[in-house]
């Protein structure tokens, strides 16, 4: 048991983080760790991981809210989208060969951080406020179709590409971008938590609880830190987190195999 705790403490530190910080889902590092230290089934992994994203994601949301960081109107119509169009995803991913694309959100966490630290996004509010919000409301729908596609096609990489979209094609702030972001993931993960437990059961109910709390704990942790940071220091913050993660993500799918 005390094995066990050790490792989805650690797991749960990295998906924390990574939520806290950048919006990234909890399943991209949990997942992994559980798999290769664990020898978890796959299938049970990731339901633990998207599990652990629900509270971890809904705290952060709520932190990045109460410090005026979110944007609900346009995160609830690419939250939509994103549900939507992750169906008709994953539906096209069925009709066609089997392709091995688990190293899509891996290498889009590494070149992200990398981004984060080079160029960093210094988009203010006053610049996010003068843009047309019909425009906005309407990127979104689209920009939530296009991400919800590509997640239900590859099967991951959503909160990262949420992030690059909402900075790099809406111009977002970094704050606001993150805390969009993990507002939908909230409600994402929840939908695939709840999908994975009805098909294939519960899991391992203490593996389950030490995920869900440590990754809830350091998640709040990063929120609270982001909140408070300048928009230089969030960025570096940011990129060295997602670099670090990514580095180590690709160490453990190595020692899978």
């Amino acid at each position: 048991m005390l094995y066990q705790f050790i490792i989805c403490f650690i797991a749960g530190i990295g998906a924390g983080l990574g939520t806290g910080f950048a919006g990234m889902s909890a399943a991209a590092v949990i997942s992994p760790m559980l798999i290769t230290f664990l020898h978890m089934p796959a299938y049970e992994a990731v339901g633990i991981a998207l599990a652990s994203d629900v509270l971890a994601s809904a705290a952060s949301a709520y932190t990045y809210g109460k410090n005026k960081n979110l944007d609900i109107k346009n995160g609830i119509a690419m939250m939509a989208a994103v549900l939507a169009f992750t169906m008709v995803g994953s539906w096209v991913s069925s009709l066609l060969p089997s392709t091995t694309m688990g190293s899509f959100s891996v290498a889009m966490t590494f070149l992200l951080g990398i981004k984060f630290i080079v160029k960093p996004v210094m988009t203010t509010k006053e610049t996010m406020a003068s843009a047309d919000s019909r425009k906005r409301f309407v990127q979104s729908v689209i920009c939530g179709m296009l991400i919800g596609f590509i997640c239900g096609f590859v099967g991951a990489g959503g909160g990262m590409m949420m992030l690059l979209i909402l900075t790099s094609v809406l111009g977002y702030e970094l704050k606001t971008a993150v805390g969009t972001s993990v507002f939908i993931m909230a409600f994402t993960a929840f939908t695939g938590a709840v999908s994975h437990f009805a098909i294939g059961g519960m899991p391992d109910m203490l593996c389950l609880l030490f995920c869900v709390l440590s990754t809830l704990l350091w998640a709040q942790i990063a929120a609270r830190f982001a909140n408070k940071a300048s928009a230089k220091t969030l960025n570096r913050a940011t990129g060295v987190v997602l670099v670090v993660l990514g580095s180590a993500i690709m160490a453990v799918n190595y020692l899978q195999r």
